[in-house]
């Protein structure tokens, strides 16, 4: 378990929901890809179980035990923005990295870091929808981020290609961001790096590969009623109550 006290360059900060299938082999992976792509890396892994009804949370917890990088948050709640917002509060790290446990791109960690390191921007999205991106996650899982992406720029004036999946930030410098978003569940992510573009705050997207190691935890069907009613209660804060509702 990590030194409570320490404070490491990296955070890596990971929503988990029924994962029992994938927690283990992903983190002992992402682990072992950290040592040979960033050997020098001062980091922790910030793995934020919510709410699973599998033996997701004790495998969290034999993780940490295994690992000194390791920190395992429980939320008896299901709600993946929950989590991931919790996780960045807890982050003890200088830079947090949104990551998803089918993804653990150390190939986007790399870069990314080098962009924050140099101070040329504030938070670097790994965008699937950018035209270098290589999405090769099944056609309904493609034209839902199309459709989610386009009622953003619709409805938000967002301006980016891609909102929900790999970040990485400065965190002391985007907390307030954090701070002041509404929503929760998966339009958090959403929110968080659209009002960090209103607030005209650096954002750099670059391309990432993505495939699906497996299917959703959650069907992307049921999604839809939280998301139109997110949307709705986003737009109405954003549009009609001003920068900092």
């Amino acid at each position: 378990m990590a030194d409570p006290g320490a404070h490491p360059t990296a955070s890596f900060v990971i929503p988990v929901y029924n994962e029992e299938g994938l927690l283990s082999s992903a983190i002992n992976d992402l682990i072992v890809k950290l040592s040979e792509r960033l050997p020098k890396l001062d980091y922790e892994i910030v793995i934020s179980e919510n709410g699973s009804t599998d033996d997701t949370l004790e495998m969290a917890y034999t993780l940490e035990r295994k690992y000194e990088q390791v920190r395992a948050l429980h939320s008896p709640e299901p709600n993946y923005g929950k989590a991931l917002r919790r996780g960045i509060f807890e982050a003890r790290g200088r830079y947090v990295f949104c990551d998803e446990i089918d993804i653990c791109d150390v190939g986007f960690h790399e870069r990314a870091l080098a962009i924050l390191e140099a101070d040329q921007a504030d938070m670097v999205i790994g965008s699937k929808a950018h035209r270098d991106a290589q999405d090769q996650r099944p056609l309904f899982r493609r034209t839902a981020t199309l459709v989610l992406n386009t009622m953003l720029r619709v409805l938000l004036d967002f301006h980016g290609t891609d909102t929900h999946g790999l970040k990485a930030f400065q965190r002391e410098r985007l907390l307030p961001v954090v701070s002041r978003c509404i929503v929760d569940k998966d339009i958090f992510a959403s929110e968080f790096v659209i009002r960090a573009e209103r607030d005209s705050y650096r954002l750099m997207e670059i391309p990432v590969t993505i495939h699906e190691k497996r299917p959703p935890s959650i069907n992307l069907t049921k999604r839809v009623p939280h998301v139109l009613k997110s949307m709705a209660r986003l737009t109405w804060a954003i549009r009609f109550q001003g920068r900092k509702p």
